[in-house]
Protein backbone atom coordinates (compact mmCIF):
# COMPACT_ATOMS: atom_id res chain seq x y z
CA UNK A 1 0.00 0.00 0.00
CA UNK A 2 1.56 3.29 -1.07
CA UNK A 3 1.23 6.42 0.99
CA UNK A 4 0.33 9.66 -0.79
CA UNK A 5 2.37 12.70 0.00
CA UNK A 6 0.88 16.06 0.89
CA UNK A 7 1.43 17.43 -2.61
CA UNK A 8 -0.50 14.55 -4.23
CA UNK A 9 -3.37 14.93 -1.77
CA UNK A 10 -3.52 18.70 -2.37
CA UNK A 11 -3.49 18.16 -6.13
CA UNK A 12 -6.34 15.65 -5.91
CA UNK A 13 -8.30 18.05 -3.71
CA UNK A 14 -7.88 20.92 -6.19
CA UNK A 15 -8.91 18.70 -9.11
CA UNK A 16 -11.96 17.53 -7.17
CA UNK A 17 -12.87 21.11 -6.24
CA UNK A 18 -12.61 22.32 -9.83
CA UNK A 19 -14.46 19.30 -11.18
CA UNK A 20 -17.35 20.40 -8.96
CA UNK A 21 -17.09 24.00 -10.25
CA UNK A 22 -17.19 22.78 -13.87
CA UNK A 23 -20.14 20.48 -13.08
CA UNK A 24 -22.03 23.37 -11.47
CA UNK A 25 -21.38 25.60 -14.49
CA UNK A 26 -22.69 22.89 -16.83
CA UNK A 27 -25.79 22.35 -14.71
CA UNK A 28 -26.42 26.09 -14.52
CA UNK A 29 -26.87 26.27 -18.28
CA UNK A 30 -24.84 29.47 -18.35
CA UNK A 31 -22.05 30.11 -20.82
CA UNK A 32 -18.54 30.01 -19.39
CA UNK A 33 -18.34 33.79 -19.72
CA UNK A 34 -21.64 34.39 -17.89
CA UNK A 35 -20.84 31.86 -15.18
CA UNK A 36 -17.39 33.33 -14.54
CA UNK A 37 -18.84 36.84 -14.36
CA UNK A 38 -21.51 35.66 -11.92
CA UNK A 39 -18.90 33.90 -9.74
CA UNK A 40 -16.39 36.75 -9.96
CA UNK A 41 -13.64 34.65 -11.52
CA UNK A 42 -11.52 35.15 -14.62
CA UNK A 43 -12.31 32.95 -17.59
CA UNK A 44 -8.59 32.16 -17.90
CA UNK A 45 -8.69 30.48 -14.49
CA UNK A 46 -11.74 28.44 -15.48
CA UNK A 47 -10.09 27.34 -18.76
CA UNK A 48 -6.83 26.52 -16.96
CA UNK A 49 -8.59 24.11 -14.60
CA UNK A 50 -10.74 22.71 -17.39
CA UNK A 51 -7.53 21.84 -19.25
CA UNK A 52 -5.95 20.37 -16.08
CA UNK A 53 -9.01 18.15 -15.52
CA UNK A 54 -8.91 16.93 -19.11
CA UNK A 55 -5.20 16.14 -18.79
CA UNK A 56 -5.83 14.24 -15.56
CA UNK A 57 -8.65 12.27 -17.19
CA UNK A 58 -6.48 11.38 -20.19
CA UNK A 59 -3.64 10.32 -17.85
CA UNK A 60 -6.05 8.13 -15.87
CA UNK A 61 -7.37 6.48 -19.03
CA UNK A 62 -3.85 5.97 -20.38
CA UNK A 63 -2.78 4.30 -17.12
CA UNK A 64 -5.50 1.66 -17.43
CA UNK A 65 -4.87 -1.64 -19.12
CA UNK A 66 -6.15 -1.49 -22.71
CA UNK A 67 -8.42 -4.49 -22.11
CA UNK A 68 -10.19 -2.62 -19.30
CA UNK A 69 -11.18 0.30 -21.54
CA UNK A 70 -14.71 -0.05 -22.91
CA UNK A 71 -15.33 0.11 -26.64
CA UNK A 72 -17.28 3.21 -27.72
CA UNK A 73 -21.03 2.73 -28.15
CA UNK A 74 -21.76 0.94 -31.41
CA UNK A 75 -18.24 -0.48 -31.70
CA UNK A 76 -17.15 -4.05 -31.06
CA UNK A 77 -14.42 -4.79 -28.50
CA UNK A 78 -11.70 -6.73 -30.30
CA UNK A 79 -9.41 -9.04 -28.40
CA UNK A 80 -5.70 -8.46 -28.98
CA UNK A 81 -5.39 -11.81 -30.73
CA UNK A 82 -8.11 -10.69 -33.18
CA UNK A 83 -6.66 -7.25 -33.86
CA UNK A 84 -4.63 -6.57 -36.94
CA UNK A 85 -1.09 -5.58 -36.04
CA UNK A 86 1.58 -4.45 -38.43
CA UNK A 87 5.17 -5.62 -38.07
CA UNK A 88 6.19 -2.35 -36.38
CA UNK A 89 3.76 -2.88 -33.46
CA UNK A 90 1.17 -0.48 -34.81
CA UNK A 91 -2.50 -1.31 -34.48
CA UNK A 92 -4.80 -0.90 -37.45
CA UNK A 93 -8.29 0.32 -36.54
CA UNK A 94 -11.00 -0.18 -39.13
CA UNK A 95 -14.21 1.83 -38.98
CA UNK A 96 -16.49 1.08 -41.89
CA UNK A 97 -14.24 1.09 -44.93
CA UNK A 98 -11.78 3.50 -43.30
CA UNK A 99 -8.50 2.40 -41.77
CA UNK A 100 -6.50 4.25 -39.08
CA UNK A 101 -3.00 3.16 -38.09
CA UNK A 102 -2.27 3.76 -34.39
CA UNK A 103 1.11 3.56 -32.66
CA UNK A 104 2.37 4.30 -29.16
CA UNK A 105 3.16 7.91 -30.11
CA UNK A 106 -0.22 8.63 -31.73
CA UNK A 107 -1.73 11.86 -30.38
CA UNK A 108 -4.70 10.75 -28.24
CA UNK A 109 -6.76 13.91 -28.87
CA UNK A 110 -6.30 13.63 -32.64
CA UNK A 111 -7.17 9.92 -32.59
CA UNK A 112 -10.30 10.66 -30.54
CA UNK A 113 -11.42 13.34 -33.02
CA UNK A 114 -10.74 11.10 -36.04
CA UNK A 115 -12.63 8.18 -34.51
CA UNK A 116 -15.61 10.39 -33.61
CA UNK A 117 -15.81 11.73 -37.16
CA UNK A 118 -15.52 8.24 -38.67
CA UNK A 119 -18.10 6.85 -36.24
CA UNK A 120 -20.54 9.59 -37.26
CA UNK A 121 -20.00 8.76 -40.92
CA UNK A 122 -20.68 5.07 -40.40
Amino acid sequence: MSMKNTREIASEYRLSYWAEILRQRTESGLSIKAYCEQMGMHQNRYHYWQRKLREAAVAEIASQEPASLPAPVGWRQVEETESKKSKSGEVIVEIGCSRVVVSDDTDVELLTKVCKVLAELW
